[in-house]
């Protein structure tokens, strides 16, 4: 996660992948992800908890939730235990797990942009990320805006298992199309 108290963060990819493997599992859709000095808040929409009632069946409910840094830590051992267990190699957009890959392949972005902090949100499968970037000697440069269409974040999430273990150089950094 960090590799001292202050510093950035570190291994966005398995951060977010935890991250988005407990989405899934909760069931919560259209996503607004920020990161604190000491975790996360997560707020998204999601089906009432079991037994509550509402007017409706299907009416979503808003939920915000805080991760810390422990919680994450949690959330990544778990998520590594799981690994291997996945009936296919290949990930499919389609499937229960999308938020886990769509996560994932957009923490591998972060991981080639190295940003200080981060703060996204998903509507429909697309994702928008405001990160602030360093300049020279870690100052921040300023905030950047990338926007991922639910396309292209499908076609990362299929292009991944041919860049693994591949040095990041070769591998290239994902379509991310930058808007400010």
């Amino acid at each position: 996660m960090r590799i001292y108290e202050g510093s950035p963060r570190q291994d966005w990819e398995e951060v977010l992948r935890s991250i988005g493997a407990y989405v899934d599992r909760e069931r919560i859709k259209e996503v607004l992800l920020l990161e604190l000095d000491a975790g996360f808040i997560l707020q998204g929409m999601a089906m009432p908890q079991a037994g509550a009632r509402t007017e409706s069946e299907m009416t979503l409910v808003k939920v915000t939730r805080e991760l810390p840094d422990d919680e994450v830590a949690e959330l990544m051992e778990a998520s590594t235990a799981k690994r291997g267990t996945a009936p296919s190699d290949t990930p499919h957009a389609e499937i229960s797990n999308y938020y886990e890959q769509a996560m994932r392949v957009i923490g591998a972005y972060l991981d080639l942009n190295k940003p200080r902090d981060v703060f996204f949100f998903e509507q429909g499968g697309a994702f928008v990320l405001r990160l602030l970037m360093l300049g020279a000697g870690a100052a921040p440069a300023g905030h950047q805006l990338v926007e991922f269409t639910k396309d292209d974040i499908v076609a990362m999430i299929e292009a991944a298992p041919t860049q693994r273990n591949q040095p990041a150089s070769e591998a290239g950094p994902p379509d991310g199309e930058t808007v400010a």
